[in-house]
C-alpha cells in the first residue's frame, strides 16, 4: 500500500485529477474517463517498477538459513538461529557467525571479527574474564556479539540477548532513527509541478473570465479552462519519469546494481561527495605478507635470505589457523592465513608437532607455541612489536644471534613506527630453543624481526576514483582502522590531491555541528580520510556535508555503516559482504560488490537526468504551445481551434511516446567531463525555460497560421479548420523532438538522431494520427473531420516550421558560445 500511495503524490496528478472531477460535473464524461484512465495509467506503471525493485531486493535478503550450535538436554545439537532464546547455551569454534550477543563461561584461544560494529579489522582476544561495567564495546571481551565472526579458538557462551535487543538490533534502531529525505530529483519535480499548477490557474481563470466578460456562455468557458488545464500540465511527465528511471535501474541490474529506489540512479548522477568505507570497501578484507623487517635489512617474503626463512617458519607455526584444501578458504585469523599463505607459496617446511600452544594473552600481548625440534623443543612467538622486543634479550643477524642493548630495543621501535606509518600493520617475531617443552615461553628469546601484512586495495579501486575525480566527484574514506593504516590505503586509492589530510574520531567527538567554528569546519570540508570513526560519528559527517549543500553518497557493508547509508542522499552498501542490516539500509546495493559500478552509476545518473531534462523540455514546449493556441484564440474571439479531448489524445500520443523515447537515451558520451551540476540547480533553469519559450512559441506560430489559413484563406469549415490545427500540432510536435539534441552536437549524427527509440516513437505517432482522422469511431469521438488535400499539404508544411527555427537557434547559440568564448581567451 505504501508503494502504491507514493504514485499518487504528485501535485501534477492532484491537478489532473481536479480537472477530471470538474469534466465529469459539467457531464463531459469522455474527457473526464479519459483524464482518470492518464492517471490510472501512471500509477500503475510507478507501483509495477517500485514494486519489481522491492520484490528484487527481498530476494537478495533471503539468504540461506543460518544454524547455530547450542547444547540442550546435555547433547550439542543444530538449530535455526531463530530459535535460540536467552540461557541457551552456544557451543562455538572459528569461523563461526554469532547469532546472538553471547556472555562467555570458556574460551580457549578465542578471537572474534568485530569490524562489521567496531569498524577495527583486527581481530579481539576473547575470554570469559569480567571486565569493567563501563567498558565500551570494543572493550567487552568477555562478550561475544551478534553477526560478528569467531576467527579462531573455541569456546562456550550463554544467549543474553536476541534480535533487537542485541548491539547489532541497537545500531539497526539507530539507523531506523536517522532521516531519509526526498532525492534531489523528486524535489525538483515537486517544485515544478507547484509552479506548473500556479500558472494553469492563473492562466485558465484568466481566459474564462475574459471570455466571460465577451459574452460566451459559461459552460463553454468552463470547458475551456478545463482545455487550458489539460494543456498546461504535462500529463505525460510522471509516465516518463518513472519509465526512464526505471529503465535506468533495469540497466543497472544488468551491471550487478540493485536499485531501491527509482530515482536513486539519478540521485547518485547529482552527487558531488561520496565517503567510503575501507575495510571490504576499498580492500579486499583479506592480509598479506609484503615485507620482513630484519636486523640486517628488510626484504621480500620471497628472499632467499635465510634469515626470512626462519622467520616464515617462525611466523607459521605460531598459528591456530588452518589452509583451505582446493577450492575451500581457510580458516582463522586473517593475519594468521596470510603467513601461512607466505609460508607455503615458497615451500618452508613448517615443524610437524606441537607440543604446547600458549593462548594469546592480552596482557602480554604475544602468543608462543613449542614443537619438536630435533632434540629438543622450538618456541615460535609472535605479537605486538613493542611487547616482543621488550621480551627479547638478543637479535638475530646473518651471522647469528648477538646481544640485543636497550638503545637497539628503541632503534627497533622507531623502525616499527615508520613501517607502521606506511598503513602497514607489524607482528614481532622471536624464537628461542630449549632441551624440553614446558619452559616459559616468553624469557631469552631471540628477535627475527618484524613482518609486516597489508589488507590489499582491490585492483579496481584507483582507476574508479580516478574516474570520480574526473567527473568532479570527491571521494572520502571514513573508517574504523587506524589512521596510518587508513591514509596508505587512501594515498593508494588515489583519494586526496595534494597529499591526504587525515582526521581521527577522538577529534570529532562530541562535535556539534551548530556551535562548530568556522576553522573546524574547514578542516571537516578538506579532510580525505577520517580515522577510528563510531558509527554516530559517521552519521554526524554525513549530516554536516549535507548542510555544507553537498549530494551526498555513502557507501559501507558493515553494521555501523547503516546509520550512515540510511542518512546519506544515496546509501551505496555491499552485497556480497556487506551485512543485512547495511543493504536494508541503502539505496543502492551492489550485488558484486565491485566499487566501479558505482562510477557507471554515476555516468548513468547523469545521462538520465540529461534526458529528464531533455524530454520536459519537449514536453514543456509542446503544451506551452497548446496553451497559448487556445488562450491567444479565445483572446481574438476566433472559434476555439482546439478542443479539450484533442489536446488530451496529444498530449497522450505525441507527448509521451516522443518524451518516452528520449528518456531512453545513452547520452552525447561527455557526462563524465563535466563537473556535477550544483545540488541547488533546478530541473529547468533559465535556459531550459529559453529553449521551451522559444520552441513553444515557434509551435504556436505555426499552429494558429495554419489555422487562420485554413479557416478565412482557403474558406474551410470550423471542424475542417479545427482539424488542420490539430494535424499542425501534432506533426509539429513529432518533429520538435529534433529540436531537443544537445547544444554543440552535430546537425545530422546526434545524441537524439542515434537514439532507435525516437524513430520507433514518430512511426507509431504517425500511425496513432492517421487513426484518429481516419478511423471512423475514433475521429468521431475526438470532432476530427476530413480537411482535404489542400488543408493536409497545409498543415505538414506548417509543421515544420518549428523544425527549421529550433535548428537555426541552435546553430545560432553554438556561433555565439564560440565567440564568447574566444572573447575571453583574447582577454
Amino acid at each position: 500500500m505504501v508503494i502504491l500511495f507514493h504514485q499518487f503524490r504528485s501535485v501534477i496528478v492532484w491537478l489532473l485529477a481536479a480537472a477530471a472531477v470538474i469534466s465529469l460535473i459539467i457531464g463531459d464524461i469522455a474527457e473526464g474517463g479519459a483524464i482518470v484512465i492518464v492517471l490510472l495509467l501512471n500509477g500503475a506503471i510507478g507501483f509495477v517498477t517500485e514494486l519489481r525493485a522491492a520484490r528484487s531486493m527481498e530476494a537478495l535478503f533471503r539468504i540461506a538459513e543460518v544454524r547455530t550450535r547450542v547444547r540442550r538436554g546435555g547433547r550439542v545439537q543444530m538449530i535455526d538461529a531463530r530459535e535460540m532464546v536467552p540461557g541457551d547455551v552456544v557451543v562455538l569454534e572459528g569461523g563461526d557467525v554469532v547469532t546472538a550477543d553471547l556472555r562467555l563461561n570458556e574460551a580457549s584461544s578465542l578471537q572474534a571479527d568485530e569490524s562489521i560494529l567496531t569498524g577495527e579489522a583486527a581481530p579481539v582476544a576473547k575470554s570469559p574474564e569480567p571486565v569493567a561495567e563501563d567498558a565500551i564495546l570494543a572493550e567487552r571481551t568477555s562478550m561475544v556479539f551478534k553477526g560478528t565472526a569467531i576467527t579462531r579458538g573455541a569456546g562456550e557462551a550463554i544467549v543474553t540477548a536476541t534480535g533487537m535487543a542485541t548491539e547489532l538490533g541497537r545500531i539497526s534502531q539507530l539507523a531506523e532513527a536517522a532521516k531519509a529525505d526526498s532525492s534531489p530529483l523528486e524535489v525538483r519535480l515537486e517544485r515544478l509541478g507547484r509552479t506548473l499548477i500556479w500558472l494553469t490557474l492563473i492562466l485558465a481563470s484568466g481566459t474564462a473570465l475574459t471570455g466571460i466578460l465577451r459574452g460566451q456562455e459559461l459552460a463553454i468557458m468552463i470547458q475551456t479552462a478545463v482545455a487550458l488545464a489539460v494543456a498546461a500540465i504535462p500529463e505525460g511527465l510522471p509516465v516518463v519519469a518513472t519509465m526512464s528511471l526505471a529503465r535506468g535501474m533495469w540497466r543497472m541490474a544488468r551491471r550487478n546494481a540493485l536499485i531501491r529506489r527509482l530515482s536513486a540512479v539519478e540521485t547518485l548522477g547529482a552527487t558531488t561527495l561520496i565517503l567510503t568505507d575501507k575495510t571490504g570497501t576499498l580492500t579486499e578484507n583479506r592480509m598479506s605478507v609484503v615485507r620482513f623487517v630484519l636486523e640486517h635489512g628488510e626484504f621480500e617474503p620471497d628472499s632467499s635470505d635465510p634469515s626470512v626463512e626462519l622467520a616464515l617458519r617462525a611466523g607459521a607455526a605460531c598459528t591456530t589457523a588452518e589452509l583451505g584444501q582446493g577450492n575451500q578458504k581457510g580458516t582463522g585469523d586473517p593475519m594468521e592465513l596470510a603467513l601461512l599463505e607466505a609460508a607455503d607459496r615458497v615451500g618452508v617446511a613448517l615443524p610437524e608437532r606441537r607440543l604446547e600452544q600458549h593462548a594469546f594473552d592480552p596482557e602480554q600481548r604475544m602468543m608462543a607455541t613449542v614443537h619438536a625440534d630435533f632434540d629438543g623443543a622450538f618456541y615460535a612467538v609472535k605479537g605486538a612489536p613493542e611487547a616482543v622486543i621488550n621480551a627479547c634479550s638478543q637479535v638475530l643477524d646473518r651471522d647469528g644471534p648477538h646481544a640485543l642493548s636497550d638503545a637497539a630495543k628503541l632503534d627497533w621501535i622507531r623502525r616499527n613506527a615508520r613501517v607502521a606509518g606506511e598503513g602497514l600493520r607489524t607482528l614481532g617475531l622471536a624464537m628461542k630453543s630449549e632441551g624440553t617443552a614446558g619452559a616459559e615461553p616468553y624469557e631469552g628469546l631471540t628477535l627475527i624481526g618484524l613482518v609486516c601484512l597489508a589488507d590489499p586495495l582491490r585492483d579496481d579501486i584507483p582507476p574508479a576514483i580516478a574516474a570520480c575525480r574526473a567527473a568532479g566527484v570527491r571521494v572520502v574514506m571514513i573508517t574504523g582502522d587506524h589512521a596510518a593504516t587508513a591514509a596508505r590505503i587512501a594515498s593508494d586509492a588515489g583519494i586526496g590531491n595534494d597529499g591526504t589530510t587525515v582526521i581521527e574520531g577522538r577529534e570529532l567527538a562530541g562535535l556539534d555541528l551548530d556551535h562548530t567554528g568556522e576553522e573546524t569546519q574547514g578542516r571537516l570540508r578538506a579532510a580525505d580520510v577520517f580515522a577510528r570513526v563510531a558509527p554516530e560519528t559517521k552519521l554526524t559527517l554525513v549530516s554536516f556535508h549535507q548542510q555544507d549543500g553537498q549530494i551526498v553518497a555513502m557507501t559501507g557493508d558493515g553494521v555501523n555503516d547503516a546509520p550512515a547509508l540510511k542518512q546519506a542522499d544515496i546509501g551505496v552498501a555491499m552485497g556480497l559482504r556487506g551485512t543485512q542490516v547495511a543493504r536494508e539500509a541503502a539505496d543502492m546495493v551492489l550485488k558484486d560488490d565491485d566499487f566501479a559500478t558505482i562510477v557507471e552509476a554515476v555516468r548513468q545518473g547523469r545521462v538520465i537526468f540529461g534526458n529528464i531534462r531533455k524530454f520536459i523540455v519537449y514536453l514543456m514546449s509542446c503544451n506551452l504551445c497548446e496553451v497559448l493556441v487556445v488562450t491567444l484564440a479565445v483572446g481574438a474571439d476566433l472559434p476555439a481551434p482546439l478542443l479539450p479531448l484533442q489536446i488530451l489524445y496529444l498530449n497522450l500520443i505525441t507527448d509521451v511516446f516522443p518524451a518516452f523515447a528520449l528518456g531512453l537515451g545513452q547520452g552525447d558520451g561527455r557526462e563524465m567531463h563535466r563537473p556535477p551540476r550544483h545540488p541547488s540547480e533546478p530541473i529547468i533553469g533559465r535556459t531550459e525555460w529559453l529553449r521551451i519559450s522559444g520552441l513553444g512559441a515557434a509551435q504556436t506560430i505555426a499552429t494558429l497560421a495554419a489555422f487562420v489559413l485554413a479557416l478565412f484563406q482557403m474558406n474551410l469549415s470550423v471542424d475542417q479548420a479545427v482539424t488542420v490545427a490539430f494535424l499542425t500540432l501534432a506533426l509539429g510536435q513529432l518533429w520538435n523532438v529534433f529540436n531537443t539534441r544537445a547544444s554543440g552536437t552535430q546537425l545530422i549524427a546526434n545524441d537524439v538522431t542515434r537514439n532507435p527509440f525516437v524513430w520507433g516513437a514518430l512511426a507509431l505517432c504517425l500511425v496513432l494520427i492517421g487513426a484518429a482522422l481516419w478511423v471512423p469511431g475514433l475521429s468521431a469521438v475526438l470532432n476530427l473531420v476530413a480537411p482535404g488535400k489542400d488543408g493536409l499539404v497545409l498543415a505538414a508544411s506548417a509543421s515544420l516550421i518549428p523544425l527549421f527555427l529550433g535548428q537555426a537557434a541552435l546553430a545560432i547559440t553554438v556561433v555565439f558560445r564560440q565567440w564568447f568564448a574566444d572573447q575571453a581567451v583574447a582577454r
